[in-house]
């Protein structure tokens, strides 16, 4: 039987590749939907370059039939429609009929009383329940949304195998292991199980008779060779951790071996400050260069939405959002031990001179669309708060020798139409999950390292 998905209009500024993902259905758009997709046309912000790619996509349809009684999606038989009646049909009398969720409501309400299967897609939560309360159906978009946070890809792994091979592995530094060498615990059958491993997932070695007896790895795609970097203290960093070693262990890696790195993980665990600590290593201390700049970006929503509303130029509307990357930088330079005052403004000075000579460049994420990035390094902070599209609009960015680092907390989301499941960052994650060109870590709770404090909130809290 036919249905009648119904969209929202946060659907199509969200995807608006969504109008084909309904098969063989009817895609039914409000013409409050079209009103709405108007206000936000003019923006430069990627919501408004989603508009114009929705308003493009109907009126490509417009000329192939009566947009009012349907014309084809597809050749599943898929059919999409805008639609303008129903203005008759009963609403609760203290709903406010010019309010374009309400409008939107009373269409699905109609096509109910008309004996049509009838589905509310919408990112609205609010919107949602409004239409259980009329005994609607309502659904989330699904079409992007990847696994739960709970089983998303981390990028490590931890197996077990004998005393013997670890020692092997750790008397040579060209040995390796074979990958049915190893076991991974199965929580089900409370046993040990072949390993299937993912290229490029780094590894907690562990002995079968000694849990003390370990050592780190990582899979290449056909067995498990030695960190190469683990040992190295790049702008006089020192890893704590085992995730920290990971996570140097991909940024140190050149940009044509690694020159994509995904790094999720909770407050405190030293994301923002690796990746910076390493891009400012390779930039000021390695000769020959291999980065011309250090590339900032967050995509906070105030920055990409109403960035134009804020005073000055480009620059005087992004520093307020990048204190916390100029917090980073200045604990490099400073250190943790300095405490004279000339000491401290000279560390400030040579912070402010890596701005001001564009060393380190900081923009925001809506303007990146459509350049070619040469020798940059990259760093997309608060990933989390981007969309797929804008994720995938920034990892098609890089030319020759550029390296990206998305970074980001899957779970601390402030984007109100995006989830653990739906951000641009545990998109990016699960769909370049098995690429050899994409190193990940997932740091964990207890690998928090910004302060006591930090990491017994971070687990609390």
């Amino acid at each position: 039987m036919k249905k009648y998905y119904v969209l929202d209009t946060n659907v199509l500024l969200h995807s608006p590749q969504s109008l084909f993902a309904f098969n063989e259905h009817m895609v039914v758009i409000p013409e409050v939907v079209l009103e709405e997709l108007d206000r936000f046309k003019t923006e430069s912000s990627d919501r408004g370059a989603n508009s114009r790619e929705v308003s493009r996509i109907i009126d490509r349809f417009r000329t192939q039939g009566n947009l009012l009684a349907g014309v084809p999606l597809n050749e599943s038989g898929g059919m999409l429609r805008v639609e303008t009646n129903h203005l008759e049909t009963a609403m609760p009398p203290h709903w406010d009929r010019s309010k374009g969720d309400n409008r939107i409501l009373q269409v699905c309400k109609g096509f109910m009383e008309h004996g049509h299967p009838t589905i509310l897609v919408s990112r609205d939560t609010n919107m949602r329940v409004k239409a259980t309360i009329l005994e609607i159906q309502a659904e989330d978009y699904r079409n992007d949304q990847v696994v739960s946070i709970e089983q998303q890809y981390t990028g490590r792994l931890t197996v077990y195998t004998s005393s013997a091979v670890i020692n092997q592995f750790h008397d040579d530094d060209t040995h390796t292991i074979a990958p049915d060498a190893v076991l991974v615990y199965n929580n089900e059958t409370h046993s040990l199980t072949t390993a299937v491993m993912e290229i490029n997932q780094f590894l907690l070695i562990k002995s079968t008779d000694n849990d003390r007896h370990t050592a780190l790895g990582r899979f290449d795609g056909k067995k498990i060779v030695h960190l190469r970097y683990a040992h190295r203290n790049p702008f006089g960093i020192t890893p704590r951790n085992i995730g920290q070693i990971f996570m140097q262990e991909c940024l140190m890696m050149s940009a044509e071996e690694a020159p994509l790195v995904i790094l999720k993980g909770p407050a405190g665990t030293a994301k923002t400050f690796y990746s910076l600590a390493v891009g400012l290593y390779k930039q000021m201390e390695c000769r020959p260069r291999e980065y011309h700049h250090i590339l900032i970006c967050r995509p906070n929503i105030p920055m990409d939405e109403d960035i134009g509303y804020l005073p000055g130029s480009e620059k005087d509307k992004i520093d307020p959002y990048m204190r916390a990357v100029r917090d980073n930088i200045f604990t490099l330079m400073a250190g943790h031990n300095m405490t004279e005052a000339k000491e401290i403004a000279q560390a400030e000075d040579t912070v402010q001179m890596l701005f001001d000579k564009r060393t380190v460049q900081a923009e925001a994420l809506a303007y990146q669309r459509g350049r070619s990035l040469q020798k940059y390094w990259m760093i997309l902070d608060e990933m989390q708060n981007s969309t797929p599209r804008q994720a995938k609009g920034v990892i098609t960015r890089p030319g020759v020798g550029t390296k990206i680092i998305l970074l980001g907390d899957p779970e601390q989301i402030d984007h109100p139409f995006l989830d653990s499941r739906s951000n641009g960052l545990s998109y990016a994650s699960e769909k370049m999950r098995g690429s050899h060109l994409c190193f990940q870590v997932t740091l964990q709770h207890d690998e928090c390292e910004r302060s006591p404090l930090a990491a017994e909130a971070a687990i609390r809290l």
